[in-house]
Order: C-alpha cells, then sequence, then structure tokens
C-alpha cells in the first residue's frame, strides 16, 4: 500500500480570564481534509462582573478579517437551540453589544466580539487577543457570559496542505505502480495552558499562572470518509441537520458529518492541564496510478502491436 507521509501538528493554546477560574474552553474544530479547515472558539465565563479582561493565544497568525462572529447567527432559535442542546429563549441584541439567553433554568448574556474593539498582538508563530472587559460591563446584565467567534484553522490546513518531495520520486513511481490504494494519516494534539509550547511573553505573566479553566470540551466535526482514532471520545453523535444548514462554515461539506467530543476537567485533572490528541486517516483510490497503468497499458499494447507486426513480417520475408 502507497504510504503517504505522515503529518502532525503539537498546538499549544492559551486562555486565562484576569479574575474568573471557574470559566469552561469549547473548541470545535470543522475538519476538511480538501479544503480550508475552521475552529469555533467558545468561552464560557462565571463571574464576569468581577472579572476584568479575556485573553487569548492562538497558535497560528489570524487577524480582524479573519474573525467571524457567529454570535449573530443565534437570531435563528434553531441554530441557538442546537449550539446549546436546550430549548433557549433569546432576546437577540438586547442592547449594543450583547443578546440574552435563557435555558435550562438559568440566564446568560452572549457577548458579540464584532460589536467590541479588541486587541490582536503577533506572539512568535501566534495571536494573542485581549478583551478588555471595561468597555464591556456597562451592557452585561448576568454574570454568566458567553463568546463565541470562527476562525481560519491554519495549523490544520498546513497539516493536510499537499506535498511534492522530489528526493523520494522514485520511491513515488514505485508506490504509483504497485498499488493503486494510497493511505492518509494525520496527527493533531491541542493543549490548552501548556507552558512549554507557549511564547516567553506569556510565560512571564503572573496571572496566567495563577488562573486555571475549570473545564475543556473539544470537538471535532469531520465527515466519514475519515477515520478518526475517538478512543478518548465520551460522547459520538450526529449534529442536528438544522445547525448544519445555516451554521456550518461556507463550502463545508456537511453529508454524513460525525462529531466526536472529548472532555477534561481539573475534577480529575488537579494541575489544570487539557490535552487533547486525535489522528485522522483515510484509504482511497489513487488517480494518479489510475492514469499511469492506462498509459502502461496503452504503451504495452503499442509495443506489442509493433512486435507482433515484426514477426509477422520476419515470417512472411
Amino acid at each position: 500500500m502507497a504510504k503517504k507521509e505522515r503529518k502532525f501538528a503539537d498546538d499549544g493554546w492559551a486562555i486565562w480570564i484576569d479574575g474568573d477560574d471557574t470559566s469552561t474552553v469549547y473548541i470545535n474544530n470543522w475538519v476538511n481534509p480538501k479544503g480550508k479547515s475552521y475552529v469555533d472558539l467558545a468561552l464560557h465565563i462565571i463571574g464576569i462582573k468581577s472579572s476584568k479582561a479575556l485573553n487569548v493565544y492562538i497558535p497560528f497568525v489570524v487577524t480582524e478579517e479573519d474573525i467571524e462572529d457567529v454570535s449573530l447567527r443565534f437570531r435563528d432559535t434553531k441554530i441557538l437551540q442546537a449550539t446549546f442542546s436546550a430549548a433557549c429563549i433569546i432576546d437577540f441584541m438586547k442592547n449594543r453589544c450583547t443578546s440574552e439567553v435563557a435555558y435550562n433554568g438559568k440566564t446568560m448574556d452572549i457577548v458579540h466580539i464584532s460589536t467590541l474593539d479588541y486587541q490582536l498582538k503577533e506572539l512568535a508563530h501566534g495571536t494573542l487577543i485581549t478583551i478588555d472587559f471595561d468597555q464591556l460591563l456597562p451592557y452585561i446584565d448576568n454574570d454568566e457570559a458567553y463568546f463565541i467567534w470562527r476562525m481560519p484553522h491554519k495549523s490544520l490546513d498546513e497539516i493536510f496542505k499537499p506535498s511534492v518531495d522530489m528526493g523520494k520520486i522514485l520511491s513515488r513511481l514505485r508506490d504509483l505502480i504497485t498499488t493503486p490504494i494510497i493511505s492518509e494519516k494525520y496527527g493533531y494534539s491541542i493543549r490548552i495552558n501548556e507552558s512549554r509550547l507557549l511564547p516567553e511573553e506569556i510565560t512571564r505573566i503572573g496571572v496566567f499562572h495563577r488562573q486555571k479553566l475549570k473545564k475543556a470540551v473539544i470537538t471535532i466535526s469531520i465527515d466519514e470518509n475519515y477515520e478518526l482514532n475517538d478512543s478518548n471520545t465520551y460522547r459520538i453523535r450526529r449534529m442536528e441537520n438544522d445547525l448544519y444548514s445555516k451554521y456550518l462554515p461556507s463550502d463545508y461539506n456537511c453529508e454524513d458529518v460525525i462529531t466526536y467530543q472529548w472532555q477534561q476537567s481539573r475534577e480529575t485533572n488537579l494541575n489544570g492541564h487539557y490535552n487533547f490528541y486525535y489522528n485522522i486517516s483515510a484509504n482511497s483510490i489513487s488517480r494518479s496510478s489510475m492514469f499511469l497503468y492506462l498509459v502502461l497499458l496503452l504503451f504495452i499494447g503499442i509495443i506489442g502491436d509493433l512486435m507482433a507486426a515484426f514477426i509477422q513480417w520476419m515470417i512472411t520475408k
């Protein structure tokens, strides 16, 4: 079997809220091996009225143009209910910066990041996003708030980017001839608040080390044509069609998409480290092999015809 060189990325994310240590982070990867992948980053903050700022380090460069405020899609209550997995009532755009949602017996604010002035600072090979709450607090009515936005997941795009190794062209040609099956294997690790993977500008910030997340949840959405190692999942489910048809990224094929979900928390991990690893694999028929087979068959056919004609000419000479 021809094997594509395995690619692996080990990303370090950092998320801390100045003043809050009971927050939950949700990372939803819209994995698209054949095109552009996206990531939805959501944060649930408890005690936002006594917090000062939200800081998020993203392990690749993003610009303000890359950030999409998907919370604005919550005007559609079907999307809202599918996202929160509960019956919800929303007061959409209750004020300039927030909407208010009630579900499961509690009420919280949804912050629309597109209405805020926030800072983006490039650090090492990533980006630090800082949202100062001074401008936000006058619009906050509840002590729980929810942030969510979408970005291109550029580190995943690097994993899936095609590459040609001219140094192994003979091996590649041999693989194309010996088998038409291509095995693709990719690995990706998400590590949240793990210092060794973060820029020094973050690791020397005192508040970063003092403040820990309560829980982290990772969701992977991927087409079933690809196999995903789901040994560490606690739940596997298909998401609602309404969510896919109106909420998913543009040009993302939602047919047969299945969602895998991981969860880690400080109840079982007292150090507050969150390491999520998954690998993706797929077997497919190589079009290059099929084309090469056709060329070889055509070549052999032509040579066979020439040899037959030559032999006939020798006999009749």
